[in-house]
């Protein structure tokens, strides 16, 4: 399998992580039930982030990576996952079919300055 990393820019909107991304036509797009803990984990060692970071995502493990999710189950045309390290569970919502064609078993995650 290739290792197709993508990148998308997260910022706090009105206490809540958002991002924008033109090119699959997203903009202030939330991240919800569970999902901003992991990002608060994510982004400790990064100054300024509630400004905007980086966060790179992919199917495959790459160099670096911070969080694992794996596939829990289904709800609401969206996915549970879960950081078996940190012990959490978060849901991602239909948007993240914008960039994943199908529903990946495994989520690899990064984040960092932009």
């Amino acid at each position: 399998m290739t290792n197709h990393i993508m990148a998308i820019f997260p910022y706090l909107y009105e206490d809540t992580w958002v991002f924008d991304d033109e090119r699959v036509g997203l903009e202030k797009e939330p991240f919800v039930c569970g999902i901003p803990e992991m990002i608060d984990i994510m982004t400790q060692n990064i100054t300024d982030a509630d400004k905007g970071f980086k966060m790179l995502f992919s199917l495959s493990p790459f160099p670096g990576y911070q969080a694992e999710l794996i596939y829990l189950r289904e709800e609401y045309g969206g996915n549970w996952y879960s950081w078996k390290k940190y012990n959490l569970e978060g849901w991602l919502c239909p948007a993240m079919f914008r960039y994943f064609g199908e529903t990946p078993e495994k989520i690899y995650c990064k984040t960092e300055n932009k």
